[in-house]
């Protein structure tokens, strides 16, 4: 998903917005980690980015786009970029302490 949310609406308030973003980025990652596996594949894992525009955008974990919308919010912007992709991830196994 690459998408441009706007937090501008002539009848919707922005915390309402918000929520909408929110669930829309949360049924989103739902449905890519429903998809099958490929062979040798352990989980999805995913690529985002978050930032005023694309070309502003930063790379942030998948567990920080809530905090990241709503300092997007608490900032005021207009609109925000946020792309999500999906990769293949393979877990890997924890060093043995000594």
């Amino acid at each position: 998903m690459k998408k441009v949310f706007s937090l501008v609406h002539p009848k919707i308030k922005v915390p309402r917005l918000v929520e909408a973003i929110k669930y829309e980025v949360k049924k989103y990652i739902k449905r890519e980690r429903a998809k099958s596996l490929p062979e040798g594949v352990d989980f999805w894992d995913f690529d985002c980015r978050f930032g005023a525009d694309e070309a502003s955008s930063k790379n942030i974990h998948l567990s920080a786009i809530g905090e990241s919308i709503a300092e997007a919010e608490a900032k005021a912007l207009e609109s925000f970029y946020l792309e999500i992709l999906s990769k293949p991830g393979r877990r890997t196994k924890k060093p043995k302490a000594e």
